[in-house]
């Protein structure tokens, strides 16, 4: 069988992933599987640990830089939705991780211009999904803000400084972190399903964008509660990350890279 007739094979078990269950699919993982990948991602990220420590401040400076403009433009009021919505395109900027896990695998050698100057088997998919991506965190961003105007009305953003007091204690505040919460969660689920393993997946295989998305999100359903464990500890992280402004990431980011790929490994690989 082609590689063609391979993604047309892989499709036609996603189109009806909301019916039924598919057998095929289930890996009957422990609950606490994640656990196996951080360990090993963590060891990937030991091996050549500069390469990844880099990666993650390259990260870093990134968002850091991200922020700032922010700030500056007098955006501050989006940079809460901005921080959630970085999760969101979070696993296309990790697929130098993922190249690098992939090339220790393989038992080869890694350098970061070969993490950087990924070279994907699915070639230009990968930035289709990408801007994907982006859309979908902006449509956060824009839904964020209609929650807060649906909540506020026209009354102006009241700083950083006095948000978190506007939010927490008063009513109408209450019930705008209850709304985003549940709107947030839709989008982050969402995004987690397609995005979690369609990035390895085109990173590993010559397959199309919209295959790799559907693959990825009826492998979710159908490993259901390791992959909502694993997206909780994903979340976790990311928290504390924003509770250090953001410095975490300097090594968070590469961790759960690294666990991300041994992840598709134990899920999606095994299509093979």
């Amino acid at each position: 069988m082609n590689e063609a007739d391979s993604s047309y094979g892989l499709l036609s078990q996603t189109s009806s992933i909301a019916e039924t269950r598919n057998e095929r699919l289930q890996r009957h993982l422990p609950v606490w599987i994640s656990l196996q990948w951080l360990r090993a991602g963590w060891r990937d990220l030991t091996t050549r640990p500069s390469l990844s420590l880099a990666y993650g401040f390259g990260i870093f400076l990134i968002s850091l830089t991200l922020v700032w403009l922010l700030i500056y433009f007098g955006l501050d009021y989006i940079l809460f939705p901005a921080l959630a919505g970085f999760m969101i395109v979070a696993p296309v900027l990790a697929i130098g991780l993922y190249e690098k896990s992939r090339t220790l695998g393989d038992g080869k050698n890694v350098t970061l211009s070969h993490m950087i100057l990924v070279k994907p088997r699915a070639g230009a998919q990968v930035y289709f999904v990408g801007v994907m991506f982006c859309l979908l965190m902006l449509l956060w961003m824009r839904a964020a803000v209609l929650i807060y105007a649906l909540f506020f009305g026209v009354r102006p953003f009241p700083g950083l400084d006095h948000i978190a007091e506007l939010l927490l204690t008063q009513p109408v505040g209450w019930a705008m972190l209850f709304v985003g919460t549940i709107v947030g969660g839709l989008f982050a689920s969402f995004a987690f399903a397609i995005s979690v393993f369609s990035i390895p997946m085109l990173l590993d295989k010559s397959t199309d964008a919209m295959t790799a998305m559907g693959m990825s999100m009826a492998l979710v359903w159908n490993n259901f509660i390791p992959m909502v464990v694993w997206g909780i500890i994903v979340a976790a992280f990311f928290t504390a990350c924003v509770l250090t402004g953001l410095i975490g990431l300097i090594v968070v980011f590469p961790l759960l890279g690294h666990a991300t790929w041994h992840a598709y490994l134990a899920v999606a690989r095994t299509e093979e």
